[in-house]
């Protein structure tokens, strides 16, 4: 009689996960698949049907502050009819950073008239004030002005467990050529002091003279940086620019914000900027 008892619990339990099994194929048929329309956080938004791959935004955070334009300007580029553009923005919130804001920038001539008009976009992390580059410009006259406005930023918090890449760029040199091709080259380390390989790695450089007004803008990247890595770079200015430098600044930055950069090495690199 145990035996039999014994025999009869297997033969129920066989058929109730045979049941369960059914049920569950059946109700993942059945299951309607998810869409940026159904009400609920899923596949990868970044809120209830907004963000992600949505093509709705996400709503902006009440507490986020608008970015700050600290300064623009325009420089010749080397280029008959070019200028390179630069601002330096400021993001005065400790916590939220834009993955993707959109600028529009306006050149004009002493009388105000607008010479020119560019469009761009570009990231800024937490509390970061860095410069916008954007070489190259073909502009029909001479600017005295630039006008730039952020005409749409997309903003995220950042938990508080994130950490800004550790990135820095040492011994800057910067030198007239006395010989050969060229008017002058600018010279770095860059050091990826971060436990993280990294795809891509821009580097601007920012030549002022000793008034803090910018003379000449110039950049470069840098494909796969390894943890712990150290690479020179150099770049040149084939053309004579007016002013003596006295300083020279060396912007790396690295998009945390896009998952692509980061090459996974000691982290689940999708998981380092969540937000």
């Amino acid at each position: 009689m145990e035996k039999t008892g014994r025999k009869r619990t297997i033969i129920i339990i066989i058929y109730l996960v045979i049941f369960f099994g059914l049920g569950w194929f059946v109700y993942s048929l059945l299951k309607p698949k998810a869409t940026c329309f159904d009400g609920t956080k899923n596949q990868n938004e970044e809120g209830v049907d907004c963000g992600g791959v949505c093509a709705k935004k996400c709503a902006v955070q009440a507490d986020a502050q608008p970015l700050i334009i600290q300064k623009t300007g325009a420089v010749p580029s080397g280029i008959a009819g070019k200028y390179d553009f630069y601002a330096l923005v400021s993001n005065p919130n400790s916590v939220y950073g834009s993955k993707k804001f959109d600028y529009e920038v306006d050149f004009k001539d002493a009388s105000g008239a607008v010479l020119a008009t560019r469009g761009g976009s570009n990231f800024i992390l937490p509390g970061e004030a860095k410069y916008l580059v954007d070489p190259d410009i073909s502009v029909s006259g001479t600017p005295a002005t630039t006008d730039i406005k952020i005409t749409d930023s997309d903003w995220v918090k950042l938990n508080s467990y994130y950490e800004e890449p550790d990135i820095e760029v040492v011994n800057k040199t910067y030198n007239q050529v006395s010989g050969g091709v060229g008017f002058s080259q600018a010279y770095g380390l860059l050091k990826n002091n971060s436990l993280f390989d990294f795809d891509l790695i821009k580097i601007e450089v920012i030549l002022k003279d000793q008034n803090g007004n910018v003379l000449g803008l110039n950049s470069t990247q840098m494909k796969t940086v390894k943890a712990g890595e150290q690479r020179d770079f150099t770049v040149a200015w084939p053309n004579s620019f007016p002013g003596t430098v006295s300083n020279m600044e060396a912007q790396a930055e690295v998009n945390v914000f896009d998952s692509s950069t980061f090459l996974k090495q000691y982290y689940q690199t999708e998981k380092f900027q969540q937000y």
